[in-house]
Formats: C-alpha cells, sequence, structure tokens
C-alpha cells in the first residue's frame, strides 16, 4: 500500500507501517504504508562506514472509523537489508514500534525492505499448513489403498483366467472335443 492522504488510505488494508526517520547521510524520513501480506523495499545509496538508524511504528488501521489503532502484541515487522553485493547486512524480527540500526561497510545501493511479523497471518499460515498437511496424508493413503487394490483385482482377474482355461481344457476332454 502506497501513498500518503486521506483518499489511498480508505482503500489499504489492515495494517500500515510508519517508518518515520531513516539516517543515512543527513536525517531524512519517510512515511508509508503497508498491507500484512505486503512487502515493501527501497533502495538507498549509502556511503560507506555510515550508520543507519530506522525509527518505526506498526499499527493496525480501521477502515470503518478510518483511524490508526494502538499498536498490538504480536504485531510486528521483519527488517532485511543487503548491501550492494547481494549480501544480507541485517535481517531480524521487531516488535511494532522501535529502531534497528546497521553500518554499511560497502558504498552504494543498499536495499531495505520491510514486510509485517502479523500473529494473524501466522496463525492463519499455521492452520493452512496443517490443513495441506492433513490433506496430503489423506491422499497418500488413498492412493496406497488404490494402488493395492488395482493389485489385488488384477491378481483375483489373472487366478480367474487360469481356473476357466482348466475348466474348460477338462471340459473339453471329458467330451473328446480335444
Amino acid at each position: 500500500m502506497a501513498g500518503v492522504g486521506p483518499g489511498p488510505l480508505r482503500a489499504m488494508g489492515r495494517q500500515a507501517l510508519l517508518l518515520l526517520a531513516l539516517c543515512a547521510t543527513g536525517a531524512r524520513g519517510l512515511y508509508f504504508h503497508i498491507g500484512e501480506t505486503e512487502k515493501r523495499c527501497f533502495i538507498e545509496e549509502i556511503p560507506d562506514e555510515t550508520m543507519v538508524i530506522g525509527n518505526y511504528r506498526t499499527q493496525m488501521w480501521d477502515k470503518q472509523k478510518e483511524v490508526f489503532l494502538p499498536s498490538t502484541p504480536g504485531l510486528g515487522m521483519h527488517v532485511e537489508v543487503k548491501d550492494p553485493d547481494g549480501k544480507v547486512v541485517l535481517s531480524r524480527q521487531y516488535g511494532s514500534e522501535g529502531r534497528f540500526t546497521f553500518t554499511s561497510h560497502t558504498p552504494g545501493d543498499h536495499q531495505i525492505c520491510l514486510h509485517s511479523n502479523s500473529t494473524r497471518m501466522a496463525l492463519f499460515a499455521g492452520g493452512k499448513l496443517y490443513r495441506e498437511e492433513r490433506f496430503r496424508l489423506t491422499s497418500e493413503s488413498t492412493n496406497q489403498r488404490v494402488l493395492w487394490w488395482s493389485i489385488a483385482q488384477t491378481v483375483i482377474l489373472i487366478l480367474t483366467g487360469i481356473w476357466q482355461m482348466r475348466h474348460l481344457k477338462s471340459f473339453f476332454e471329458a467330451k473328446k472335443l480335444v
């Protein structure tokens, strides 16, 4: 969810992430919104050996009242920073409000990615994974039963065929047709 102002906020969803300050060479601020399932990345050119400090706050957005709700326990964010070479400088889970820091050791464009670690989404994903696992086990069990039933039917058909051939042979021998 991107944008600032009341128009885009109405269309936005469940959660907003406010990044209040990002200090690299000078004090600059970013303010943006991000949804529960979204990942927001941006690229910042950072000089060598520069300490970057980001202050943030995550809050839920109430669509009906059009206000931000107070921070909830378990609601937070994950921050991942990669240097210009693609090496991970920082990858960590954070709470609903606070700050993150890292020091650049290579000058150039650093990629900073943020996304929600909402417990609601984690519970939803956990339940989904449980259902998927249960469904997979049921499917494998059904597949195994179908395989054994097919083998049993094939054996029964072969035995029935052998019995019929012997029975017909003895019938024709008794009638002296063979």
